[in-house]
């Protein structure tokens, strides 16, 4: 594949901590629908975030990089971001709808890829950067994809 036919950009991402770890429990039925919630928000945000970046739609395949950029100076693991990853990646696919026993749930997608399959997306481990003394922390995505 040749450079040419690579496209890159990154998208800054709005918040200061990763909004979902491994380390949130979902023991009880409050936090688990509290998670729901967060991640539809996550979707949505990324949707919103994706459209003013003018992202293009239905590439063949992109890799999507979480960077976490934390405020404070201590060990962290980069595995525990898997869940805001998985989030943003789901934000970046198609809308979807879903039939539940309630109704029907809306998905919010962008569609930068037509599926999060392997085939069509790339999720390379999330990236943790040194702290940087004065600055609040920050999460960003580096996103390239074939055209």
């Amino acid at each position: 594949m040749s450079a040419e036919q690579m496209t890159h950009a990154i998208l800054e991402l709005p918040w200061t901590t990763p909004p979902l770890t491994l380390n949130d429990s979902g023991q009880t039925r409050g936090a688990r629908l509290a998670r729901s919630r967060r991640i539809r928000e996550i979707r949505s945000d990324v949707v919103v975030l994706a459209t003013k970046a003018r992202l293009p739609k239905g590439v063949r395949y992109a890799t999507i990089t979480l960077h976490y950029r934390p405020a404070l100076n201590r060990r962290r693991d980069s595995v525990n971001l898997s869940p805001t990853l998985k989030a943003v990646v789901d934000g970046l696919t198609p809308q979807k709808i879903v039939k539940t026993k309630a109704g029907y749930n809306v998905h919010a997608g962008y569609g930068l890829v037509n599926d999060d399959s392997t085939r069509e997306v790339s999720t390379p481990e999330p990236i943790i950067h040194e702290t940087e003394p004065g600055k609040p922390g920050a999460l960003w995505l580096e996103i390239t994809w074939e055209d």
